[in-house]
């Protein structure tokens, strides 16, 4: 059995009902838990983009990509490479800060993450971040020393550096290089 490590699809779909369901199911059918999904409206409004991170080894996930570009819905399946992309993912945390000493603590911290109060409530403040999962796990571990009263993350997105786009290769130009993801 080979290794297996954390990949990034990032794909493009028609932007309706039922379409992300359907790519749910590949996966599940495949066996496959999908570790991180974040799906939104691209800058045509007929188009989503889904950003799926999912543990497989290089073979399967090429079969994935290539299951996933058969779907009809399905526009276009880019392999994200680390060194040619970057992904960022949004964190929400509300903590206790029951007193003033504690409040500029924990704003001292965010500060340092660069990170932002985006709710300031009697008792509590709500944090608001975006980076890698280096970041955000440092600011999750750093605030458990208080006490994180609620914690939500976006799943992360990703986009290819420079000028590569997702556009680059989809069906509507006509290209259906199954197999051509070479990792």
């Amino acid at each position: 059995m080979t290794d297996q490590k954390m990949y990034t699809l990032a794909v493009l779909v028609d932007n309706e009902s039922g379409v992300l369901s359907q790519v749910s199911r590949l996966f599940s059918r495949k066996g496959y838990n999908i570790e991180s999904l974040a799906v939104g409206k691209t800058h045509r409004a007929e188009v989503s983009r889904i950003t799926i991170e999912v543990l497989a080894d290089d073979d399967h996930i090429i079969l994935l990509a290539n299951q996933l570009r058969k779907l009809y819905p399905v526009h276009s399946v880019n392999i994200l490479k680390p060194e040619k992309s970057f992904r960022r993912e949004l964190v929400m945390i509300k903590v206790k800060a029951p007193t003033n000493e504690i409040r500029n603590e924990i704003i001292q911290i965010t500060n340092i993450f660069r990170g932002q109060i985006v709710d300031v409530s009697v008792g509590a403040l709500t944090i608001a971040l975006i980076g890698n999962e280096n970041k955000i796990n440092g600011i999750e571990n750093v605030l458990s020393e208080f006490e994180i009263i609620e914690l939500v993350r976006t799943g992360y997105v990703a986009l290819e550096r420079g000028l590569d786009t997702i556009y680059n290769d989809t069906k509507e130009k006509g290209e259906f290089n199954y197999g051509k993801n070479v990792l």
